[in-house]
């Protein structure tokens, strides 16, 4: 070949060879300009045939990282080599319409045959099926995550039940997709909500409850049912309307309330074998969301119905319970994945690692504002000094408040100290301040005044208190603002779980309630004055503090490496998957295991043989003894062995405020490691 385009593209073999390569060629000059495109390239980025020949390279980066891309080129240039690019952090290519696709590139100079361009190979690492695995596990993590959103902004399940058909319609590429609930009576499953053939030819599709159906076959079994196909199905009968549209396979996962089924998630495809574990577990998933959501639409009825605030307290206990121990999986598993040679090696794996991440800790912060309203949440009160903690606390309004709010301090000359917890506390200080600034569209005035010394007003009607308020002084919050103020019918209404005055996607009708939880969980008491125009003055009341606050001795370097030996732990846990997880991060940390699924069989064990270094134990664990009572047994019977508890539901006040020291749930590893090291160092 000479040195001239034209005359490479001249040679039959040689342009035979470059239009027929899979992988996207680019031959670039030493000014980056694109001199030839394999159509494979031209596919690839989205240009019309010719269409990338004479344009320079950098229009194919995207904008943000053009100036870097011309740097590296024009050093390139100086000392080209071959090397390829993309293997270990993700590169990504500026298509035509602006769309962006990752890739990797390798580069192939000419300079040594006395050509003066460099071969550009790009590759759509899309194609691989690890990373297409990676990305459809990330896709489905993300649909549930906005699923989860949706059902906590929505007070009504219709908007779930109208989005989770699309959706697996979509990300699943199956045929139709539905939700089918239990009629009050058991007795048949009916069509909630759906999307495809099945829906369109039969809209009002009844399926009996029987064990001749495959519905009621999934009732009995209150597990996930996988149809392969049709035409070999034995278990139960195919309804012939729904075989009759051509399709050959289903996969169906229950809906649960406390154990008992109240409907199906139904996908229906044309393709044999078209799903596994992951798509099991997506469904599952999903079916976890909306039962919840449905189970709350159910309680917000008989809230509705009786007037009680107190009646969504099991129901969202229950969900912040399942959902901490799913999260405690997930994020377990996630911090195993961290640590693989094959995702640690990995940039884009361990990027979709992290995204799972942060997702699993916006999903713990929402069951701890479940786990507030219904006073159920974990806390850890301490003599604090609330006029520091107001200090800092404006000097962060003022910053990120708008501008024409002004925040004004009245406090006492002398420190006026609270027994709560400082990081609850500032979470409820800010939820109400938030709420005065959306009182205030046009700025105003938000005071906080503090005082100390003040009586706990009466409880109001229907009130009651989880235990007996101590008989002390109590320190009291008042915060007011000069906003638009609240009628009577919403100031009696304002610390209903999801009730709310602001408009569609901006509240979620929790944060009064959160705050109405914690205040009486602190056994302190919260008071609303407020009239139309005349703004709002919120007063939290909390138990005086009798003392300068507790020092916090801050060992995490020490326990951040863990125990300084291997230690025999005996763990204890009733969910299966959990113990599973918190097994591997125990090991993890160089201990040996032993597991036992229940306080009473963790008492046999120690009574049986020779005594752990340390027992792990959750603190709900089924029907028998709770881990608070494993460990006031343990303590009686065997004094020196250490019992650390894991939780992250309280279903009483005992729960709520143990004994002895507590890990929450979901934890990271890191915090499993300092646990350990304070117990057993």
């Amino acid at each position: 070949m000479s040195d001239r385009p034209e005359t490479f593209g001249e040679h039959g073999v040689y342009r035979s060879l470059f239009t027929a390569y899979p992988d996207a060629l680019l031959l670039v000059d030493a000014q980056g300009k694109i001199v030839l495109a394999n159509p494979a390239a031209e596919r690839l980025l989205g240009h019309a045939p010719g269409g990338l020949q004479g344009i320079a390279v950098d229009a194919l980066v995207p904008d943000a990282i053009r100036p870097r891309h011309a740097a590296y080129r024009d050093a390139y240039a100086t000392a080209p080599r071959a090397r390829p690019m993309g293997k270990q952090t993700g590169l990504v290519a500026r298509c035509a319409d602006g769309s962006e696709v990752m890739v990797e590139i390798a580069l192939s100079p000419l300079q040594e045959h006395g050509l003066p361009y460099v071969v550009a190979a790009v590759r759509d690492i899309g194609d691989y099926p690890r990373v297409r695995q990676a990305l459809q596990r990330a896709r489905y993590s993300e649909c549930v995550a906005e699923m989860g959103r949706l059902a906590v902004d929505a007070r009504e399940p219709r908007i779930l039940l109208e989005r989770i058909p699309p959706a697996l319609r979509e990300l699943l590429e199956v045929d139709s997709a539905a939700v089918f609930r239990l009629d009050a009576d058991g007795r048949s499953f009916r069509l909630a909500g759906g999307c495809g053939a099945v829906i369109d030819a039969l809209p009002a599709l009844v399926v009996a409850n029987a064990p001749h159906t495959g519905l009621g076959h999934l009732a009995a079994h209150r597990e996930p049912l996988l149809m392969s196909d049709f035409e070999r199905e034995r278990r139960f009968e195919v309804l012939p309307a729904i075989a009759a549209l051509g399709l050959r396979g289903a996969l169906a996962v229950p809906l649960s309330d406390q154990g008992q089924v109240t409907g199906a998630i139904v996908v229906w495809t044309r393709a044999e074998r078209k799903f596994g574990d992951e798509e099991s577990r997506f469904l599952q998933a999903l079916a976890g969301l909306l039962a919840t959501t449905l189970q709350r639409a159910d309680t917000e009825a008989a809230l509705r119905h009786s007037q009680r605030l107190d009646s969504v307290g099991q129901l969202t206990g229950g969900i912040a319970h399942d959902f901490n121990n799913l999260l405690t999986v997930i994020q377990g598993n996630l911090q195993v994945l961290e640590d693989h040679a094959a995702v640690a090696s990995d940039a884009l794996a361990s990027q979709f690692v992290a995204a799972a991440m942060r997702a699993s800790r916006r999903g713990a912060e929402l069951t701890g504002k479940l786990l507030a309203f219904s006073r159920r949440q974990l806390l850890q009160p301490q003599h604090v000094d609330i006029g520091l903690l107001l200090q800092s606390l404006a000097d962060m309004l003022r910053r990120t408040l708008d501008q024409r709010i002004g925040i004004e301090l009245d406090l006492p000359a002398e420190p006026a100290f609270g027994l709560v917890d400082p990081g609850q506390l500032e979470s409820a200080l800010l939820n109400i301040a938030i709420n005065a600034r959306d009182a205030m569209p046009a700025g105003g005035r938000l005071s906080f005044v503090l005082r100390a010394g003040v009586d706990r007003p009466a409880a109001g009607p229907g009130e009651h208190d989880e235990v007996a308020a101590p008989a002390v002084a109590y320190v009291s919050i008042a915060i007011s603002d000069n906003g638009e103020g609240m009628s009577e019918d919403v100031r009696a209404r304002a610390f209903e779980p999801f009730y709310t005055t602001k408009e569609a996607g901006r509240g979620t009708g929790l944060g009064l309630s959160t705050v109405y939880g914690f205040v009486r969980q602190s056994l302190g008491a919260i008071t609303i004055d407020s009239r139309p125009g005349a703004g709002t003055t919120v007063t939290v009341y909390l138990p005086q503090g009798q003392g300068a606050p507790v020092a916090v001795v801050d060992d995490t370097a020490a326990a951040d490496r863990g125990p300084r030996h291997a230690l025999a732990v005996l763990l204890v846990e009733d969910e299966p998957e959990v113990l599973k997880v918190v097994a591997t991060l125990l090991q993890g940390l160089g201990c040996t295991v032993e597991a036992c699924d229940s306080a009473e069989r963790a008492l046999d064990h120690l009574a049986g043989g020779a005594l752990p270094d340390l027992v792990l134990s959750d603190v709900v664990l089924g029907t028998g003894l709770r881990g608070t009572d494993l460990a006031r047994l343990v303590a009686l019977r065997w004094p020196a062995l250490p019992v650390l508890l894991m939780t992250g539901y309280a279903a009483s006040a005992a729960d709520a405020a143990p004994t002895g020291p507590l890990l929450r749930k979901p934890f990271t590893r890191a915090e499993l490691a300092q646990a350990i090291a304070r117990l057993a160092p």
